[in-house]
């Protein structure tokens, strides 16, 4: 009798997506999901960007006040811009997201500014239980 054995030889590739919880501690998840992708996909250089622009959208997602968990995914693009990473959030809120002009010295206000200034494009998709918040930033960005 003869067994054969299987052997990966594809390396093991991070996962993409997690379901968190709406709390402010999911960003620290939602940092290390992203870092891990980047990394893989050998894309380091985009680490920092993509870290702050997770832990915006997945902070604004935590005050929505939903009792479900929130998506976090990161993908590989192709839009307007050339070849592209894609952060996105998807909870269960319609109400869409407002940048606001804060002032010089307030203490919150800013995610949304920040993500606009990152990203290539940023967007929201509105479904019926829901909505995903989502930014581009391009691959080539040094």
């Amino acid at each position: 009798m003869t067994t054969d054995v299987l052997t990966r030889t594809e390396p093991l590739v991070r996962p993409t997506m997690a379901e968190l919880p709406y709390e402010p501690r999911s960003a620290s998840a939602a940092r290390r999901l992203v870092r891990g992708a980047l990394t893989d996909w050998e894309l380091d250089h985009l680490v920092d960007d993509a870290e702050l622009i997770v832990t915006e959208l997945v902070s604004n997602a935590a005050k929505t006040g939903c009792l479900t968990a929130m998506r976090v995914g990161i993908s590989r693009v192709t839009n307007r811009a050339g070849q592209a990473v894609r952060i996105s959030v998807r909870d269960g809120s319609r109400s869409l997201p407002v940048m606001v002009g804060a002032a010089h010295d307030a203490e919150s206000g800013r995610g949304l500014a920040l993500v606009d200034r990152l990203a290539v494009v940023w967007g929201v998709d509105l479904d019926p239980h829901g909505k995903t918040t989502w930014a581009d930033i391009a691959e080539d960005r040094a």
